[in-house]
């Protein structure tokens, strides 16, 4: 019996009965097992390693152009990770596969994080960084080869946000997990940045989830242990699923979409918009490994492909190059 064999006869001692097991994993392109990890140990170990992964150390998270300790989507999906493992001990479910899930979640998310998106929406009418986070795992990395990941991690993937609920408990997990870290850490930049202060929460989120970050994620994390506890489900209290709703509202009205953020946001929008209508214009100019998928994928989406895989540092000197007349001085 080799280190893999002997992790999978554990997880059937030590895990729920609603655990995902990874000897039960599924890749539609089947391969040879390692001998030391599981399947889902391997497919967080793909996507820590993918660009697509490193690329997020360079992503806005809400803040564009924001300081030292501000959140990137490479520290979210860390929190993420954190947070959802952190559950997924406490129910006893599958922590490789809920880790694989929650640090490959964010992987097609655009460069300055939801106004990006939400440019993109404009441009195609339809685009949605979970989908583009699924197809850039499944197609785009390894130079179009795609990481073969299982498919309870794609599901995960695909699933943490949107209609449609993930297979596996340790995908819903996460699902709650990117809120519980999103809504709190952004909480936490906006009182760093100045734009809020603990006294402005909702009377009823601070009654029930404090004002402290910290203390906020406790709070929700241990409602969702208790509440899903020896359930084939992931659930929170209702008392706790209110005020999670109520805060959710609260930041999205002060601080995601504020006016004091506007200008930012129209800055982003235009750098998105003006990228990607001169790489569909101008093809050629696409790097040749996309110029080159063109045939199989289309231009459209090759060009999506392109600008939402860019960080937020290099769509603005890609914009700076293409459109902003040089002030060198020719002598």
């Amino acid at each position: 019996m080799n280190v893999r064999e002997r992790s999978e006869e554990l997880e059937y001692k030590i895990l729920s009965p609603f655990a995902s097991k990874s000897d039960a994993s599924i890749r539609d392109l089947e391969e040879d097992a390692c001998d030391f990890r599981t399947a889902f140990q391997r497919d967080r170990d793909r996507i820590i390693h993918s660009k697509s992964f490193r690329r997020l150390k360079h992503k806005t998270q809400v803040y564009t152009a924001p300081g030292d300790h501000y959140r990137m989507r490479m520290t979210h999906s860390l929190e993420v990770a954190q947070i959802a493992r952190t559950i997924a001990r406490g129910l006893r479910l599958n922590e490789d596969l809920t880790e694989a899930i929650a640090l490959g979640h964010d992987v097609g998310h655009t460069p300055f994080g939801h106004a990006g998106e939400e440019a993109m929406q404009k441009l195609l009418g339809h685009f949605c960084h979970n989908e583009q986070s699924l197809r850039v795992v499944e197609y785009l990395e390894r130079n179009g080869e795609g990481l073969n990941l299982t498919r309870e991690v794609k599901d995960g993937i695909v699933n943490h946000t949107g209609p449609n609920l993930p297979m596996t408990l340790e995908g819903k997990i996460v699902r709650t997990a990117d809120r519980i870290a999103y809504l709190c850490h952004d909480y936490d930049d906006s009182i760093r940045s100045g734009m809020l202060e603990p006294n402005m929460l909702p009377p009823n989120v601070s009654a029930t989830l404090g004002n402290k970050p910290s203390a906020m994620i406790t709070v929700m994390v241990s409602d969702m242990i208790v509440s899903s506890m020896d359930k084939n489900n992931i659930i929170l209290s209702e008392a706790i699923q209110s005020a999670m709703n109520e805060f959710r509202q609260f930041m999205f009205k002060t601080i995601y979409y504020s006016k004091e953020l506007a200008v930012e946001r129209k800055k982003a929008t235009y750098v998105i918009e003006q990228l990607y209508n001169y790489f569909f214009v101008n093809p050629e100019e696409l790097p040749p490994e996309f110029f080159a998928r063109r045939e199989k994928w289309g231009l459209e989406t090759t060009t999506v492909d392109y600008i939402a895989g860019l960080t937020d540092l290099y769509a603005i000197q890609l914009f700076e190059k293409i459109f902003v007349p040089s002030t060198k001085v020719q002598i």
